[in-house]
Formats: C-alpha cells, structure tokens, sequence
C-alpha cells in the first residue's frame, strides 16, 4: 500500500512537471515565425477572431500556442481593429498581449499638388481608402458648416507629421485637421491676414504660388510682396504655376513634369490661369509649408510689380518696378533657357 502511494506521488509528480513545462512552452517560449526585428500588422475595422488568425498565421510559429493563449485571456470575444507591433521572439502570451495594444501612426505629408494626391498619400498610411477619405473632406455640410469649398478645402491641410492611430475614421481624420488648422490660425495670424485684406484660404492660396515659385526663404517675402501689388492694383497675378497647374488639371496627369510655360499655354480656359482672370484661382495650387504661409503675412513692402528667374544666381529671381526693365530681364533668362534646349 505504502509502495502505491509512492508510485502515485511520484506519477503525480511527473505529471505535473510535464504539466508546467507543457504550459510554460505554450505561454512563455519565443513563438514568431519572422526574421526581422520587429514588424507592424494591420487588424482592419469589423474583424473576428478568425480573421485575426489568417493575418498571424504566416508570423506564428504555433498558431494552436497561440490560440490557446488567446482563449485563456478572453481574447477572441475582444478583438480590436487596429495596428500592432509584434517583435521577435515574442511568446504566445506577449503575442496576445502585443495586439490588444494599439499603435498609433506617425503620419506625415507635404508638398502635394491637390486634394486627391493628400488622399492617396493618407490612404497609404491609414485605414479609409482614397475614395473615402475624397467624399469625406469634400462632404457639403462639413464645407458649408466651416466656410470652405470643394476647391479650396485644401487649404485646411497643414503640412506635418501628425499622430493619429491606422483604424481612425475619415471623420475624426478631418476633424483632427480642423482642429489643427484653427490652432494654426491664431489671433495674430489672422489679424495679419485681414491686414492685407485677405481670409486665411486666400493667404494659403497666395502662398501656394510662393511655395511653387520658390524654395528660397529669403526670397518669398519678397515675391509675395510682388502678388500682394498686383492684386492691390487689379492687374493679374500672371503666375506661371497657376498655368502649370491648369494644364496639369486639363489633361488630369499631375505626374507629368512642365519645366517651360509656352506662349500658347497661357490662353488655357481655366480658372487657375492667373493671366487670362484677374484675382486669386479657385484655391491653392499646392501645399504651401508654414515658411510659405508666413511669408505671405509677413510679405516684404516694396514697389515691385515684376519678376523673373536670374540667370546669373541659379534658383533666385530677379525684380523690377517697371515692365520695360522686366523685358530686360525676361529677355536674358528667354536666351538662356533656350540654350539649355528646354521645350517644354
């Protein structure tokens, strides 16, 4: 009887060794199947458990350790929709832990040329597709309630590196950019831009056509000097970009590269040729950065009505008070770009 005993004690003390080792196995042994460091995956909006279980699959190496796991923490009645880090050599137990935890993006953009370029840039980033992202930004109540329009709604996206997480709405992505470009848009912002008797859009616009202009700081002030003249006086902004910026829209190819505005180019019917209408285009023609925007409020006061690019300082301008100087000017850098054999 004695000797049973024993057997049993002992029995029972292997299986309980097994027992634990079983479960440490399950819980606490590294259990990825990739070889970088790290990776992110993506847990879409309205997913189960066994949508969950397809995206892990090829980076478990247990998917049943796994799943044990997963079902001891109540996991697959929780799932969250969202973006995850899972690292190497994480256990089953770290793995389920590391997906209840959602990572937020850093989402960056700048210099886009439109509205549907920023959405297929933030679509690359975040969950709601292009198409979503469009029909959200341009909806009608939100440009009605907030004094925008399908064109110049553009003006609201503030270039940046925003956090936001992967699975947040295209509504509260807009609202957020809202948000962002009335904390922009302080006191002394817009006292300056009613000083130069212009609305926050307009001073964006502006500096749209500054930014495509130049990437020099120490000259924007400057050509915004030359815009804000010209719409003071009622002559026509005469802006190359905008007329870049027409054709690109005409032949609905902003991939296309247009170093030259030719003569014939400047008869193009849109409303973003700045030498057929007179005043602002519908709204911006790019992303002006903040550098852009506060060049515009801060534009430097001159009696400058003309310019065109140096030929003897690459990448700056060359200005003028009277259209018989700038001819001279126009003149030098025609020769020049025509010696480049420059086309188009």
């Amino acid at each position: 009887m004695v000797f049973n005993r024993n057997k049993i004690i002992k029995i029972s003390g292997i299986v309980f060794v097994v027992f634990v080792a079983v479960i440490y196995i399950k819980f606490f042994t590294s259990n990825t199947n990739f070889e970088n460091d790290e990776i992110y995956v993506q847990i879409p909006t309205g997913s189960n458990y066994q949508d969950v279980e397809k995206i892990l699959s090829p980076l478990v190496k247990n998917i049943s350790n796994f799943e044990f796991i997963a079902k001891c923490r109540s996991y697959p009645e929780n799932v969250k929709s969202g973006r995850f880090l899972l690292k190497k050599g994480m256990s089953a137990f770290q793995l389920v832990s590391a997906m209840r935890r959602n990572v937020p993006v850093k989402l960056a953009f700048n210099n886009q040329e439109r509205l549907e370029n920023l959405c297929e840039r933030l679509s690359s980033q975040i969950e709601p597709d292009r198409t979503k992202l469009l029909t959200t930004f341009r909806d009608s109540t939100f440009l009605q309630k907030n004094g925008f329009t399908k064109d110049n709604v553009f003006a609201m996206f503030l270039p940046n590196t925003y956090e936001v997480y992967w699975n947040i709405t295209a509504e509260k992505f807009r609202n957020k950019m809202l948000e962002e470009y009335n904390r922009f848009w302080t006191k002394a912002r817009i006292t300056k831009a009613a000083a130069l008797d212009l609305s926050p859009v307009q001073v964006i616009t502006v500096a749209s056509i500054v930014h495509k202009e130049s990437v020099k700081k120490s000259e924007r002030p400057i050509i915004a000097g030359v815009y804000l003249n010209r719409l003071i006086q009622g002559m026509p902004l005469q802006a190359d970009p905008t007329v870049i910026y027409a054709l690109k829209l005409r032949d609905n190819d902003f991939d296309q590269v247009i170093k030259r505005v030719l003569y014939n180019d400047l008869f193009i019917n849109s409303p973003y040729n700045t030498y057929k209408n007179i005043g602002l285009p519908p709204g911006p023609i790019a992303m002006p950065d903040v550098d852009a925007i506060d060049a515009v409020l801060n534009a430097e006061k001159h009696d400058y009505i003309y310019f065109c690019a140096s030929v003897e300082k690459f990448g700056y301008h060359v200005f003028a008070s009277t259209y018989e100087q700038h001819q001279v000017n126009a003149m030098k850098y025609a020769n020049w770009i025509n010696k480049q054999g420059t086309k188009r």
